[in-house]
């Protein structure tokens, strides 16, 4: 067996980090382009597509690194990668694309219940990590509660009569490519989660950094490329509705539906990840997603000043994240 240097062993744990990312960020594309067709075509309206299809779409390669993370061991990638995209869902994302258009969206009890929602969530993942213990039970209810919101969402986009014209018709000609690129989209998706995974498992022992440290930033911010992707494009079409929807439907689809994975199968016990994202970076997100909420529902908009300091408010927090773990 031929052993590598320590220089080839960086090169290739950072090369099978960023071929990972690359993947994940090609495949979230083919699976929400084909998603969104799916759902369009059967009536379902745009902004409840924002929420739940996209939402589901985009959380894709977070849910398929942090079941593959904690089935190997490492649930502080898990934790990291959930706490981590959350946060750069609001302050990176919002904040990047706020930069160059105000986004605005009308202050209706629809948007006051979805925010509430979200904080709710991620209240409830604080309040878990406290016990440093997320077991299977938690993580059932979790779930339930996630396809409770995602009926109800349906429900309601039933009993609306509004219709939302601006969508730009699909890319795909028909159904049998839609599910062609939604199947190896999710395929290769979960290619790109293995090599992302131990990418960065191979790089955080190398370069002594804690793993949680590496999920919370390099991790998180390449899962949630997809977001960032699907904001950028629904900004261009005018598309604020589906673009905030995204990001709300995202973040609940994190907590609920990736960690309710991922502790249902293996739970995530005291111990196993690092203390400081229980006692920090979890509560840092749901200061972000309640200070996102007041924002919308007080305004209803995010303009270039709000999103220039959500994006300075992101890179102060990863500069502390990575001097806190060197010190």
């Amino acid at each position: 067996m031929v052993e590598l240097s320590s220089y080839e062993a960086l090169v290739l744990a950072l090369g099978s980090l960023f071929f990972g990312l690359f993947l994940l960020v090609r495949a979230g594309g083919w699976v929400i382009d084909s998603a969104v067709h799916i759902a369009l075509h059967r009536g379902v309206s745009p902004m409840v597509v924002g929420f739940t299809i996209v939402g589901f779409g985009t959380s894709f390669p977070e849910l398929v690194v942090s079941v593959l993370a904690n089935i190997q061991g490492a649930p502080g990638i898990a934790l990291g990668n959930v706490i981590g995209s959350n946060i750069a869902n609001i302050l990176l994302i919002l904040g990047f694309v706020a930069l160059f258009t105000t986004l605005r969206v009308p202050r209706t009890p629809v948007l006051f219940f979805d925010l509430g929602f979200m904080v709710l969530c991620s209240l409830w993942l604080a309040v878990m990590l406290s016990g440093d213990y997320l077991g299977r039970f938690s993580a059932f209810l979790m779930l339930m509660a996630l396809l409770g919101i995602v009926f109800l969402q349906f429900k309601r986009s039933q009993r609306s009569a509004e219709k939302d014209h601006g969508l730009e018709a699909s890319k795909y000609q028909n159904d049998f490519s839609a599910f062609f690129f939604l199947i190896l989209g999710l395929l290769s998706i979960a290619a790109g989660a293995e090599f992302l995974v131990k990418g960065a498992q191979l790089s955080a022992s190398m370069a002594g950094v804690p793993d949680s440290v590496i999920a919370l930033s390099i991790v998180a911010l390449g899962t949630s490329l997809p977001e960032l992707s699907t904001s950028i494009i629904a900004a261009r079409r005018g598309q604020d509705a589906i673009l905030i929807g995204n990001i709300i439907g995202s973040n609940v689809f994190n907590i609920l539906m990736i960690l309710g994975f991922s502790a249902l199968i293996k739970p995530i016990t005291a111990g196993s990840f690092s203390p400081e994202l229980a006692n920090f970076d979890v509560w840092l997100a749901l200061a972000v997603a309640i200070v996102f909420s007041g924002i919308m529902m007080i305004f209803g908009k995010i303009n270039r000043l709000t999103g220039f300091l959500f994006c300075i408010a992101y890179f102060a927090y990863n500069v502390y994240i990575y001097a806190a773990s060197l010190a």
